[in-house]
């Protein structure tokens, strides 16, 4: 039971409230009640900072609520730290507003690593827009604990950093030359604290944290394009007294039986018969939404092979317009017979276009019903003109 809600007040936040709702609530309160952004507002920033700082940490947070603010006074915890570092340490020594490198020093990681996932996803599932459930195995609070580390009393000052998290290297370059690093304490891995290997938890070994599994759910938005990602604002790894890193989701494309994408378009090849290609056709297709759209030709209308028609706004949905669409681009593939009955050859011949042939000698093409092969040679070599492979050359 909660015996005193006051810090809890101050950052609008509810006791039953996990930490990274307490982080998002002091970092827009830190933000908008900065001395840099409102000068007038010191005090109240003051408030929230000391708020902060006690909710954040998980053994103060449970004196806090036992106990009340006196608690944490008796407790030894009752000088805080200056708001301005604990404000700086939450930015990682960066501005926030814009106006580069912060006064602070980083003493802590800001925020744990993302976690990088990838999504197969199906081309319908790009088109109609679906959502996802993702099994994320990912590091978590241990509630064995509460995120100390241990039994009360249990977590210690670091005596290698001195609770800064922070330890400075000094590196020799050369003859009088040094050079000074600062770097995370190895100790306390930038905690700036130490859990007592005799009180230690028995889940979570004093680490904090213990591995488990949680169902995250992805929406996948309409016309997502192939490697786009999908960010899950603090849904990584949890740690204590550090912001949770993003899950990160990059959407793989898969492979369809029938369309192609690109961009916005798709593309489709419909194989027609030789007849068809000459005399017409009408072919239903079946769209990634389920609708049927029929393909025709009009009476007359040769289909070369490779010839394509472009169906305009069924293509792709354009990833953020609510109702803009690519193109459908339709290639016909002209499949040809392998052999024809002499009686067909005989009957295409007199009813197509007349045939050209070629010269056997200069290869110029003859039209009509001239045929090469009954002319000792054609008009043109009948001149003072002699054939080559490449080009005409005047004889000598």
């Amino acid at each position: 039971m909660v015996v005193e809600t006051h810090y809890y007040d101050i950052l609008r936040v509810s006791p039953d409230d996990d930490d990274d709702t307490i982080k998002k609530a002091y970092r827009k309160l830190a933000m908008k009640f900065h001395p840099d952004k409102n000068p007038e507002t010191g005090d109240q920033f003051k408030d929230i900072s000391m708020a902060y700082e006690v909710l954040s940490n998980p053994e103060k947070r449970l004196l806090y609520n036992q106990a009340g603010e006196q608690g944490i006074k008796d407790g030894g915890y009752g000088q805080q730290h200056n708001s301005m570092d604990i404000f700086n340490l939450f930015f990682g020594g960066q501005s926030p507003f814009g106006s580069g490198a912060g006064t602070g020093t980083k003493h802590e990681p800001r925020r744990t690593k993302d976690l990088m996932f990838k999504l197969k996803v199906s081309l319908e599932e790009l088109y109609n827009g679906s959502v996802r459930r993702l099994s994320v195995e990912r590091d978590g609070i241990c509630k064995e604990c509460g995120g100390i580390g241990g039994a009360a009393g249990a977590v210690q000052q670091c005596d290698n950093c001195q609770g800064s998290g922070i330890q400075t290297k000094v590196r020799q370059l050369g003859p009088g030359m040094l050079q000074q690093i600062r770097a995370s304490c190895d100790k306390c891995q930038g905690l700036g604290e130490l859990v007592d290997p005799d009180l230690q938890c028995s889940k979570c070994a004093g680490k904090r944290v213990s591995r488990c599994k949680t169902v995250l759910e992805v929406i996948v938005e309409k016309g997502m394009l192939d490697g786009q990602k999908i960010v899950l604002d603090h849904e990584g790894d949890q740690a204590s007294g550090v912001e949770s890193g993003d899950v990160v989701v990059v959407l793989h494309e898969q492979k369809h039986d029938l369309f192609q994408r690109s961009c916005s378009d798709l593309i489709l090849v419909v194989k027609v018969g030789l007849t068809e290609a000459l005399t017409g056709f009408q072919k239903p297709i079946s769209t990634l939404d389920g609708r049927t759209l029929l393909v025709q030709t009009v009476r007359g209308e040769v289909v070369r092979p490779d010839e394509m028609k472009i169906v305009r706004g069924e293509g792709m949905p354009r990833h953020g317009e609510s109702s803009g669409k690519g193109n459908l681009i339709i290639r016909f593939d002209v499949e040809f017979p392998p052999l024809l009955d002499p009686l067909v050859v005989d009957a295409l011949v007199a009813t197509l276009p007349a045939k050209t042939a070629a010269c056997p000698r200069c290869g110029m093409w003859l039209s009509g019903h001239q045929k090469a092969w009954t002319v000792q040679c054609c008009p043109r070599c009948l001149r003072r003109w002699r054939c080559t492979s490449s080009t005409w050359r005047r004889r000598g």
